[in-house]
């Protein structure tokens, strides 16, 4: 039986609520053959924003083929490379003669190949007969471009995860020629990146700190679903369960978890899972309760690797302090001095546990974490 409150899995047509704007932009930057990048924090929604984009953009009889992979278990530019070449070549294949064929079009003198004993036992569709050269890293990252150019239609290139190259060893191994082949390979514009990552400031630190990227990719920001939209799809959900909640309850609810889909999600199901009827304010205090049981522990951890001084910063923002290098804040706050209060704000943007928006202002990225650290850690009132 399906739910009227999906959360583990995408969504889209019906069932996506919000962000019309950016389906637009990020509709129109694809269609141009633009590069794109959507960094926001774990289960904002992206999943659901690019495949709801893609799927209008069928419906307006777009033609393109997509291929996506997850980067979060990449750890070498070997793995990230061969990663790249498969997706592409399932895109353009379908069987080991015609991978086969177009290792050999489109790769030729580089030690990329087919292995039919490695496809045999593993799957593996491109293999490397030898060590990665510089030659092999530009002719792969050139493939796209020349593949989609040949073929004539438009590519679609998904990649979740994105910042997990900085786990590699040297990431500008694989960031600095990447970047060097989208100006390559300006024209034409029948391929296209979709960057996705969960770790915003990891992801900024690609795309914005190191310039690498500069002009050459556009960044599509999500903003948080609005609070009466959402409780609107909320409240028609529970209509279709045959039960009733006041909407005003809802969008409380919404403004806790500052839009935040899935955790908006997760909480109707429990309140669904909770009651026959009539939803009462009780039965949505209880469903948060259940809510925060679950993720409990992830906190914990979160907490438990942090310093003393990282801890009394984020004090300090839940506080609604946002300027912390004044003597007085670092007084009461016991950070020490205006140095150890940059360690501590860069240690915990690392952590992705705090980013600074456009007007420098501190946000705690996870609003559920907010909320556990201001009602069970500091024990303030909510």
């Amino acid at each position: 039986m399906d739910s009227p409150f999906p959360y583990a899995q995408y969504v889209t047509g019906r069932n996506f609520v919000g962000r019309r704007a950016e389906v637009v932009l990020l509709g129109n930057l694809i269609s141009q053959g633009e590069h794109v990048v959507v960094a926001e924090p774990p289960k904002a929604g992206k999943t659901s924003f690019i495949q709801h984009t893609l799927y209008g953009l069928r419906m307006k009889g777009v033609t393109f083929t997509v291929g996506q992979f997850l980067a979060l278990n990449i750890r070498t530019p070997e793995d990230f490379l061969l990663r790249l070449g498969s997706t592409l070549l399932k895109m353009a294949g379908a069987s080991p003669t015609e991978y086969g064929d177009l290792i050999r079009r489109f790769l030729p003198g580089t030690h990329f190949v087919f292995d039919s004993r490695a496809f045999d036992t593993d799957g593996s569709i491109l293999s490397l007969s030898w060590n990665l050269e510089p030659a092999d890293v530009e002719a792969l990252l050139s493939f796209p471009f020349r593949l989609a150019q040949e073929r004539g239609d438009r590519l679609i290139l998904i990649i979740d995860e994105f910042q997990s190259v900085l786990q590699m060893e040297d990431p500008d191994e694989i960031l600095r020629p990447l970047s060097q082949s989208l100006r390559d390979n300006r024209e034409g514009r029948r391929f296209c990146y979709v960057f996705c990552g969960s770790c915003v400031n990891a992801m900024d630190e690609i795309f914005r700190g190191s310039h690498l990227f500069s002009r050459m990719v556009e960044r599509v920001k999500l903003p948080p679903l609005e609070e009466l939209e959402m409780a609107d799809h909320i409240h028609r959900g529970f209509m279709s369960a045959g039960k009733v909640v006041e909407k005003e309850l809802l969008q409380g609810a919404c403004r806790l978890f500052r839009g935040h889909p899935w955790y908006i999600n997760h909480f109707a199901a429990i309140c669904d899972s909770m009651t026959r009827g009539y939803l009462m304010e009780q039965g949505l205090v209880d469903a948060l309760a259940c809510l925060v049981a679950v993720h409990e522990p992830r906190f914990t951890g979160i907490v438990n690797g942090l310093t003393t001084h990282q801890v009394n910063l984020l004090k300090a923002v839940l506080e609604g302090v946002t300027r912390f290098s004044s003597a007085d804040v670092i007084r009461r706050y016991g950070l020490n001095s205006s140095a150890n209060v940059k360690r501590v704000k860069d240690a915990l943007m690392k952590k992705e546990v705090l980013y600074f928006d456009e007007d420098d202002k501190p946000v705690i990225i996870d609003p559920l974490f907010e909320y556990w650290m201001k009602k069970y850690y500091f024990e303030m009132n909510v």
